[in-house]
């Protein structure tokens, strides 16, 4: 296992802080291209194959659902929040800025906990931080709400965390979703909250500004 310590370096030496064109209040460690990122990224483990560093880009669905959660505080003020494949923590930083009792942003990349930790120091906020993967047990049962963004980019992955969500807002917990309109995201049994046009870049998107919604369980 590469020491958390080598992972909080590694993003240092390979992202710079920069601001989210649609959150421009947070400031995250991003990189500033995909594909080198994640060479390198596969060079430090020493192992092909893997997932694409999602913890260094700020995605359509994470934007749209951060700014949401950003204009509407009292969405999660107060409250316990789960951030739901946190990637950057752009999502959990939001919650926290808009005063969240309790944040704990979950992902299984190794390289998501250093990230979230040093994004977390740079906006001033406290959020914790788990990868353990919170899919092979029933929905935290202390969730106010959980927060979900670009969930839906694999068809396996999409059906079974739409499960596990639908599971969390059956015992009572709020959940949102920010998706830009990935090809396994189920529109069915949702409500739009929002749509925002959200600036992003052709080597993580199919355009340079993408429509993106955020969604509720009913």
């Amino acid at each position: 296992m590469i020491p958390r310590a080598t992972h909080r370096q590694f993003i240092l030496d390979h992202t710079r802080p920069q601001h989210p064109p649609h959150t421009p209040e947070l400031t995250l460690r991003l990189a500033d291209e995909v594909t080198p990122l994640w060479r390198m990224t596969e060079e430090a483990l020493a192992e092909i194959g893997l997932p694409p560093p999602f913890w260094a880009f700020a995605w359509a669905g994470g934007q749209a659902l951060a700014r949401y959660v950003l204009d509407h505080p009292e969405l999660v003020a107060g409250k316990a929040v789960v951030d739901f494949a946190s990637g950057s923590g752009i999502v959990a930083l939001a919650a926290a800025k808009a005063g969240a009792a309790r944040v704990l942003a979950a992902d299984i990349d190794p390289f998501c906990g250093a990230a979230v930790a040093l994004n977390a120091e740079a906006n001033g906020v406290a959020v914790d931080f788990t990868d353990t993967d919170l899919l092979d047990a029933p929905p935290p049962a202390w969730a106010d709400v959980i927060l979900a963004g670009d969930i839906c980019y694999e068809k396996p992955l999409a059906e079974r965390v739409m499960a596990w969500l639908g599971a969390a807002r059956a015992v009572g917990a709020n959940v949102l979703i920010g998706d830009p309109g990935r090809s396994y995201f189920p529109r069915q049994g949702l409500a739009k909250l929002a749509e925002y046009q959200v600036p992003t870049t052709r080597e993580l998107e199919d355009m340079e500004v993408k429509k993106t919604a955020v969604w509720t369980l009913p």
